[in-house]
């Protein structure tokens, strides 16, 4: 017996090695839907393009602002379709409650539900051409994307990204009882100019051996370029949640790199890493250390954290 339903069409239909894939199969639209290594080759294409453009050109001084630009664009777009599609949930719960049994509300329901399914898989659409376009920027450019504003949820390539205010509000939350044990945070803040191959090396090491020490940590730092991007990286390729304490130049001046410490102790770390200067000699021959790292030590040490100084390897 022949039968046109897509679920039953989609129930004989061959898996693929893509749950991705075997998801929009599921749908059943009947235009084709693009395959998942489709649309990670669209996002390495789409960054490799700029950049080849870009280079050896005047607007290469503009090549953090067009990369991040081009990657955010499709975080953007993700982030409106999840909102649509949460609205359309909203109307199925609202359907589903008031279902009166007539083909009618039946066949609303049935749009709404389709309109929900259809938004969260081009939600990981976006999500996955934004995830390959970030990844090849990396790759290219050893520079690390995170998202501006709110939360980027984790896919196949990165780590779950929240901020600061929001990680430090369910610490609160947690502290009056109203919330679950969301794991270990660990802090890290690092020298700008520590992003030589031993300091890359080197916190490697040390926030390996933080994973190992607290497998459910989460990573807490400002984002800064040199060793913090290293370590936002390192969170990427180990998926290990990522917590961003932004510092907030405009509204603290020159004091935004210690407010942002007082964030960072906020989370109620269970331990702190810093890396006051590169370890690599030509790049610490000032002798100066990085002020914001050492500041984050002592603030830890006063609140009776744990801090352990990367250079020194971590037991």
């Amino acid at each position: 017996m022949h039968s046109s339903n897509p679920a039953f069409v989609t129930a004989l239909a061959p898996r693929s090695d893509s749950a991705f894939d075997d998801q929009t199969t599921a749908l059943g639209d009947q235009r084709p839907q693009p395959a998942e290594e489709a649309l990670v080759q669209l996002g390495r294409a789409l960054m490799t393009e700029l950049l080849d453009v870009i280079a050896d050109t005047a607007l290469e001084d503009f090549q953090t602002l067009l990369g991040e630009a081009l990657i955010g664009a499709f975080h953007s777009a993700a982030g409106r379709i999840e909102r649509d599609a949460d609205r359309a949930r909203d109307t199925m719960r609202r359907l589903d409650r008031d279902f009166d049994g007539s083909e009618a509300a039946d066949v609303e329901l049935q749009e709404a539900t389709a309109k929900a399914r259809a938004g969260d898989e081009a939600t990981q659409a976006a999500e996955r051409i934004r995830d390959a376009a970030s990844d090849t920027w990396t790759v290219s450019t050893g520079e690390v994307w995170t998202a501006w504003r709110g939360s980027r949820r984790g896919s196949f390539l990165t780590a779950a990204q929240l901020e600061a205010k929001q990680a430090i509000r369910a610490v609160r939350e947690r502290r009056a009882g109203d919330a679950c044990h969301r794991g270990a945070v660990v802090a890290f803040r690092g020298a700008p100019l520590a992003d030589a191959a031993e300091d890359a090396a080197r916190i490697f090491d040390a926030l390996n051996w933080a994973l190992a020490e607290w497998p459910d940590m989460a990573l807490a730092t400002t984002g800064a370029r040199g060793a913090e991007k290293l370590a936002i990286r390192w969170a990427q390729q180990k998926g290990v949640t990522l917590i961003l304490a932004r510092a907030d130049f405009d509204a603290h001046g020159k004091a935004a790199p210690f407010r942002a410490n007082d964030d960072l102790i906020a989370l109620e770390p269970t331990c702190c890493l810093t890396l006051a200067r590169s370890l690599d000699e030509a790049r610490s021959a000032d002798g100066r250390p990085f002020g914001p790292a050492l500041n984050l030590g002592q603030k830890a040490m006063e609140q009776g954290v744990r801090h352990l100084a990367v250079r020194l390897r971590a037991h």
